[in-house]
C-alpha cells in the first residue's frame, strides 16, 4: 500500500475508540504500519480486522495508558518488531466529572481529568520518543475547553491546557532530534456518539441539565461555530495524517484548530 505514510511506524493509543480507530485506519490507508493500544480487546480487534480487510497492516495490544511500565513495554515491543517509531498519536479518553461549579467541586473530582490526561500524554510521549526516528511526530488531542471559561469545566479545562503546554514544551526538547509535536484541538464530533466512544456518557448529563436532548445540544453546538457545523471523524483523521506526514515537516509546537471556528487562534 503506497501513500503519504508509507514506511512509517505509527503507535495509536486509544485505538479502540471512535477517534483513535478512525485515525488508525487513515494511517494504515496511507501506508503506515500501525500498532494499536487500549484497555479493551474487542474493539481493538475489530479495528485491526477493518484495517487488514482494506489491505493495511495493524497489530493490537491491551495497554493501560496510565501504567508507566506497560506503556514503556509496549513502546519497546513496537520498536523491536518494527525497528523504531515514527508517529505516536494519543486519543485516550477518560470519563470525568463535568457540570459541577467551583463552589461544589471536590478536589478529587477536579484532579481526576488533570491527573489522567496529563499523565497519559506524558507517559506515551516519553516512551515513544525513546524510540522515535528523526522526522517523527508526537500527536496529541484536546478540546476547545482549554480556552473556554464557565462553570462546570474546570478540571477538563486545566487538563487540556496542560496537554497543550506539554506539547509545546516537548517541541523545544525534541526539536534538535528532528522530532515534531502537534496538538489537534477538536470540537465535539457527532459521529462519536454512535461509534464506540465515551462521548455519550460525557455529553448526556450536560444535555439533561440543560433540559434538552443530546441531538438538540449538538445542533446548538454546531450553530455556535463560524462554519455552522461540527467536525467529522474523517476530518480529524485527515488532519492527523497531514500532521504526521512529510508535508508538515516544518510544523512543530503547533495546535491545529479543528473547532469549526468556535475558537480563533
Amino acid at each position: 500500500m503506497q501513500g503519504e505514510l508509507t514506511g512509517k511506524v505509527a503507535v495509536v493509543h486509544g485505538g479502540s475508540g471512535a477517534i483513535g480507530g478512525a485515525v488508525a485506519r487513515a494511517f494504515a490507508r496511507e501506508g503506515a504500519r500501525v500498532f494499536l493500544a487500549a484497555r479493551g480487546r474487542e474493539r481493538l480487534d475489530a479495528t485491526v480486522a477493518a484495517i487488514a480487510a482494506a489491505g493495511g497492516s495493524a497489530e493490537a495490544d491491551c495497554v493501560d495508558a496510565l501504567d508507566e511500565a506497560a506503556v514503556d513495554a509496549h513502546a519497546d515491543h513496537v520498536a523491536a518488531r518494527a525497528g523504531g517509531i515514527d508517529i505516536a498519536f494519543n486519543a485516550v479518553g477518560f470519563m470525568h466529572v463535568q457540570g459541577v461549579p467551583l463552589a461544589e467541586l471536590s478536589l478529587d473530582a477536579f484532579e481526576l481529568p488533570v491527573h489522567r490526561y496529563i499523565r497519559s500524554h506524558y507517559l506515551i510521549a516519553q516512551a515513544a520518543a525513546a524510540h522515535m526516528r528523526a522526522g517523527g511526530a508526537i500527536l496529541s488531542l484536546v478540546t476547545p475547553v482549554a480556552r473556554m471559561t464557565g462553570p462546570g469545566y474546570l478540571g477538563h479545562c486545566v487538563a487540556c491546557a496542560g496537554v497543550e503546554a506539554l506539547s509545546r514544551h516537548m517541541a523545544g526538547e525534541l526539536g534538535a532530534r528532528g522530532i515534531r509535536t502537534v496538538c489537534l484541538r477538536s470540537h465535539a464530533i457527532p459521529e462519536t456518539l454512535q461509534h464506540g466512544s465515551h462521548a455519550r456518557e460525557v455529553f448526556q448529563p450536560q444535555a439533561d441539565a440543560a433540559g434538552m436532548s443530546l441531538d438538540e445540544m449538538m445542533r446548538g453546538a454546531a450553530e455556535s461555530t463560524l462554519l455552522k457545523r461540527l467536525p467529522s471523524l474523517d476530518e480529524i483523521a485527515g488532519a492527523a495524517v497531514y500532521a504526521a506526514s512529510d508535508r508538515a515537516a516544518s510544523m512543530t509546537g503547533a495546535i491545529l484548530n479543528l473547532t469549526s471556528g468556535v475558537l480563533l487562534d
